[in-house]
C-alpha cells in the first residue's frame, strides 16, 4: 500500500509540508515495517515491530493488529493512524539517514 501526500480539503490555507524531513510517501510492508520516502529524497525502512509489541506500547499497542497498522495515512508529511498514534518525521528522518533499515526501539 503506497501513500502519497495529497491536498486535503481540511488543510489550513498556505500550509505546505516542504521541510526536508517531512514524509512524501510511504508503503506498509509485512512485519510492521514502513518503507518511507522523505521530501529531500532520503529513503529507508522503519521496522516498528518492537514498538507495537513492547512492554508498554501505549497508543502504539493498537497497531499490533495488522488490520489497524495498515490504516496508516499521511497527514501534512506525518504518518498517522486513526487511533491518534503518529510518528515524528524529524526523528524518522534522522534515524533513517544514519541507517537505511532501522529497528525502532520499544
Amino acid at each position: 500500500m503506497s501513500i502519497e501526500a495529497k491536498s486535503k480539503t481540511d488543510r489550513p490555507a498556505g500550509v505546505v509540508p516542504a521541510a526536508p524531513w517531512r514524509v512524501r510517501a510511504f508503503s506498509v510492508q509485512p512485519g510492521f515495517r514502513l518503507a518511507i520516502t522523505f521530501v529531500d529524497g532520503t529513503r529507508g525502512v522503519a521496522d516498528l515491530s518492537r514498538l507495537v509489541a513492547g512492554r508498554n506500547p501505549g497508543v502504539y499497542g493498537a497497531l499490533a493488529d495488522p488490520a489497524v497498522f495498515e490504516q496508516a495515512r499521511l497527514e501534512l508529511g506525518v504518518i498517522t493512524w486513526p487511533n491518534g498514534a503518529d510518528l515524528d518525521p524529524d526523528w524518522l528522518h534522522q534515524e533513517i539517514s544514519r541507517q537505511a533499515e532501522w529497528l525502532v526501539p520499544d
